[in-house]
């Protein structure tokens, strides 16, 4: 059977540097991103990294969270494994998706405050599109051997971070679908687990006010005195993947060197 990868959030970050490791292993990899032109040489570089490792990779550049773009790609995907002699099973589903409002929820001035369409943006994009997917591939029955469903939180779902209250809250919630599809999830032998990273330096950090103050105070904290990278997120994805692992979901896996355990 050939196994793939589904990747949101493919072009950068956690998201890019697990295809990459994914791939090493023999996963084919589907990739969905949201570049515009000035990104796309980025793009192109992950996936010249992909197919070094001779194995089939499909990118599309679209929004992930749009349901019309969810249900092409997922019909594309479908035509690509009809067409193809072996039998095709994702196996991987990975949620990577980082857009969303970095505005305070009370501001001296009501116009800089977050807004109720960019609250619902936000959870809908960082959380809910983790459900819509999982829902599409399953009962379009892309899932034929099992799997593992992976979700990206982090610290900021149990403290409070300037500006960071919106995202903060779609990090909780996603948390709490993890464990939700882990147990509706189970007698179908797919694992679902959520990775809680260190701080690491991605586009997705440096859009968050102040992050060079969290930058530093991971610096003193982390045991290594070093950030969390995202290959180091891609690599122990690439462990969980084992076929071994199969008595593990439902869980918040810190992947951070030690970074968390250091008051």
């Amino acid at each position: 059977m050939k196994e793939w990868a589904l990747i949101l959030g493919s072009s950068s970050g956690f998201g890019a540097a697990t295809a990459i490791e994914l791939s090493k292993i023999g996963f084919n990899i589907i990739g969905v991103h949201f570049d515009r032109k000035e990104n796309l040489p980025k793009v192109e570089d992950v996936l010249n990294k992909i197919k070094s490792n001779n194995v089939e990779v499909l990118f599309f550049n679209l929004n992930a969270a749009d349901q019309k773009n969810r249900e092409y790609i997922l019909d594309e995907i479908e035509k690509k494994f009809k067409e193809d002699n072996d039998e095709n099973s994702i196996f991987v589903l990975m949620h990577s998706l980082a857009f969303g409002s970095l505005r305070k929820f009370i501001d001296e001035n009501r116009e800089n405050s977050i807004t109720q369409k960019q609250i619902e943006m936000t959870i809908d994009v960082m959380a809910n599109q983790l459900i819509y997917w999982t829902q599409d591939i399953f009962y379009r029955k892309l899932f034929k051997n099992g799997g593992r469903i992976f979700a990206m939180v982090s610290s900021g779902d149990d403290r409070v971070l300037p500006y960071y209250g919106a995202v903060s809250g779609a990090k909780a919630a996603i948390e709490a679908y993890i464990r939700q599809l882990a147990y509706e999830l189970a007698p179908y032998k797919i694992n679902v687990n959520a990775i809680k990273a260190g701080v690491t330096d991605t586009p997705a950090l440096r859009k968050i006010p102040e992050n060079e103050k969290l930058i530093d105070l991971a610096l003193l904290k982390n045991p290594s005195k070093r950030l969390t990278t995202p290959e180091d997120i891609g690599k122990a994805i690439a462990c969980l993947c084992n076929k071994n692992l199969y008595w593990m979901t439902g869980n918040v896996i810190r992947v951070d060197g030690g970074e968390d355990i250091v008051a």
